[in-house]
């Protein structure tokens, strides 16, 4: 296929334009770099890829690339960490909105037009934020009450701009949640703000990340937020590419949706242990304070993955040791060459 990635600069689809390439597809990826500046990445010059710098809110750009694809991947979004679900909560929503609307106009006029097959909405584990029954399965989000954040509730909201366009405009879709990726290539987006977490600054979206650089500041003791007992699933970015993929190429999933993720329960403490011991050794006494937890850190979030390895036959295998032993290096050499 020849697929339209919207969002190509970003951190999932730092994982998945390669995984579509290395499985034959051509690329088109469009990005303006608005979140992390310019980036050069390993791929841009591979036979099968395309980059575009542009807005994926510019409507003639948008109808003209949307023209000449198979799929559309619209994961195009303002996105942060938690500290954006606060500071920005307004253009979360209206930024994230305009972007979609422009994404699925080109996408009705395309599937209209006799080419464009399917939108993939890449949606997420935080339609979940109000969800009471655990492991949360796909149709929880339709009978929870409706996510706290404006981010969570914008992310709901993708999911009708699918159903509407297929109900009104018989464009078909598929709906990918991603659960906590994990894995290297994230930077600092222009627009965070410096919080402090004891001496040293939040790096990046994620907590992985963000605990790694604080061991390898040798922050002691850790700071983390919350007590710990926050349950997460940690999922390798590279898994969850080849999820992405196979509910790209697979009929099963059309018109439906589906959660990817490991099987694999971890806590904010548990997390926290495995990367001390990975820097410092098992001798090192480890030592933590519990910071204040922002607003929007959901206790639980544990999916359901019955529907991913049944319909796709999708398992993530990566453990967060595996994990852990790629990004904590990587970490170390973004703070060895001064970008953390």
């Amino acid at each position: 296929m020849r697929i339209l990635v919207t969002g190509a600069a970003g951190f999932i689809n730092g994982y998945l334009v390669p995984e579509l390439l290395e499985a034959g597809h051509e690329v088109v990826g469009l990005d303006d770099f608005s979140k992390y500046g310019r980036l050069v990445k390993s791929y841009d010059d591979h036979p099968g890829y395309r980059f575009v710098e542009g807005d994926a809110k510019d409507a003639a750009l948008m109808r003209e690339l949307a023209s000449d694809v198979d799929q559309i991947v619209a994961s195009a979004a303002m996105i942060g960490g938690i500290s954006y679900f606060h500071e920005f909560a307004y253009d979360l929503l209206a930024e994230n909105e305009r972007i979609l609307a422009s994404t699925f106009d080109a996408a009705i006029a395309a599937h209209r037009d006799g080419r464009l097959q399917r939108i993939i909405v890449m949606s997420s584990s935080m339609v979940y934020e109000s969800a009471t029954v655990f492991p949360t399965p796909e149709g929880a989000e339709l009978t929870s009450p409706p996510p706290i954040s404006t981010y969570g509730f914008q992310k709901l909201a993708s999911e009708y701009f699918a159903k509407g366009a297929w109900e009104q405009y018989l464009l078909p879709y598929t709906i990918v949640r991603p659960f906590n990726c994990v894995g290297i290539g994230e930077r600092r987006a222009l627009r965070d703000t410096d919080i402090m977490s004891g001496n040293v600054k939040f790096a990046l979206s994620h907590v992985v990340p963000d605990l790694a650089l604080k061991v390898l500041k040798d922050q002691d003791p850790l700071h983390i937020l919350g007590d710990g007992s926050q349950v997460r699933h940690y999922t390798y970015g590279g898994d969850l590419a080849h999820g992405i993929r196979l509910a790209m190429e697979s009929d099963q999933a059309v018109n439906d949706d589906v959660n990817l993720s490991t099987a694999a329960s971890t806590t904010v403490l548990e997390l926290a242990h495995a990367i001390w011991h990975k820097v410092h050794g098992p001798d090192r006494p480890f030592h933590y304070v519990s910071d204040s937890p922002f607003e929007h850190d959901v206790q639980l979030r544990v999916p359901d993955v019955r529907k991913g390895r049944e319909l796709l036959g999708f398992e993530a295998t990566t453990s967060l040791s595996e994990m852990l032993d790629e990004v904590i290096p990587w970490i170390r050499e973004e703070v060895e060459a001064g970008a953390l």
